[in-house]
């Protein structure tokens, strides 16, 4: 089915920042993993696997919109030296998805394509659990002190 192509290039732009996504939390789960902070370091990964999954929805929607995957654009990392930088970066790629998401949804919908809204709200709900995990952690980093956190995720 040929889709809307503006839509496909607003989908390739999502997938790219997916893609973004997916590293960013790969290196930040295996710093965690090198530091000793095994919880995080899970965390961080299962983040990292969900943003595959949905890289891998985009591109099934794409391809299903007869577009092309673009998968060799990346945006731009902020690797964190510390976990508090980590979480940081973490919370602005998040921020950024979300708002990328709410647009796609609206241009999907005005663009009558309501099984790629569906699509997109499947995974912007996604998001916000990613987003709101990531201020859970910013919460206690302040409420407990960097390093009374720190010593709760070890092994």
């Amino acid at each position: 089915m040929k889709g809307n192509t503006k839509l496909v290039e607003t989908l390739n732009a999502l997938l790219s920042d997916e893609l973004t996504a997916i590293n960013q939390y790969m290196v930040h789960s295996e710093m965690c993993a090198n530091w000793g902070y095994e919880k995080l370091h899970a965390q961080a990964e299962k983040r990292a696997i969900d943003e595959m999954k949905h890289a891998e929805e985009l591109i099934g929607r794409i391809l299903f919109l007869e577009g092309r995957p673009t998968v060799s654009v990346l945006g731009k990392m902020s690797i964190g030296a510390d976990i508090p930088l980590q979480l940081t970066g973490d919370h602005s790629l998040e921020m950024a998805a979300i708002g990328a998401y709410n647009k796609a949804i609206k241009q999907a919908g005005e663009a009558g394509d309501f099984a790629t809204r569906e699509i997109l709200e499947r995974i912007l709900q996604e998001e916000d659990k990613h987003i709101d995990a990531i201020e859970e952690l910013q919460d206690q980093i302040a409420q407990m002190t960097l390093p009374i956190f720190l010593s709760t995720l070890v092994g």
